[in-house]
């Protein structure tokens, strides 16, 4: 797991087929690989990617077919910068939201402008996913947890600090930007447990009312 505040930014070094899917490698940065051993999960654009080799300045990792079809990685290229997060310790502060480093689909940045010092942008989630994006909630775009400034059907809006963009790839989002989505996991379990979400009524103990009353939505 991991919280979507990203340590740092690392670059692709080399890409190589393996028998259908991809093994990367991955120069770390300024990440500190001091306590990162083999098996170890390294969140690279929000993808949760497991260390196979550890070169010494960056890690291996295995792309299976799977995350190929529902992520970015398959448009990396060869020095292609990628944001990097360690996987989450007891000890790690929860200064994003709970991320599973498991794309939900491809978005794609639809407008980029300047608001003072901040960045706007606009960006189109696949039509399946817009039901689990909701006004000022969490998203997780290529690893990073951000949160909505509001949301029109499969559109939604960002304003990001100077800060978040200096330190991670947001500075390079441009109009027509491929990036990995990630919608709120609390998002994905409550749509499964409320009625009419695919289980019979009666098999759900679990209502809006239910919700209301426990104080979890207003």
């Amino acid at each position: 797991m991991f919280t979507g505040i990203i340590n740092a930014i690392g670059h692709i070094q080399a890409i190589t087929p393996m028998g259908g899917d991809l093994r990367l490698r991955i120069a770390a940065g300024k990440l500190d690989m001091s306590n990162v051993a083999l098996g170890d999960s390294i969140a690279t654009n929000g993808i949760c990617l497991t260390v196979v080799e550890l070169p010494g300045d960056g890690f291996w990792a295995d792309v299976s077919c799977e995350t190929l079809n529902h992520s970015t990685l398959k448009h990396l290229s060869k020095g292609d910068r990628v944001n990097l997060e360690k996987a989450l310790t007891p000890s790690t502060p929860m200064g994003g939201h709970i991320v599973s480093g498991h794309a939900d689909g491809i978005g794609e940045v639809v407008t980029h402008s300047m608001d003072g010092r901040s960045h706007r942008y606009t960006v189109k989630a696949p039509s399946e996913l817009s039901r689990y994006i909701a006004k000022k909630g969490s998203i997780c775009l290529d690893g990073v947890s951000l949160t909505t400034n509001d949301v029109d059907g499969d559109l939604f809006y960002l304003n990001i600090v100077p800060h978040t963009v200096q330190q991670t790839t947001l500075n390079e989002w441009q109009t027509g930007r491929k990036i990995n989505i990630e919608v709120d996991v609390v998002a994905r379990y409550l749509e499964r447990l409320l009625p009419g979400t695919g289980e019979p009524a009666a098999k759900n103990t679990l209502s809006f009312d239910f919700l209301a009353q426990h104080g979890f939505v207003k």
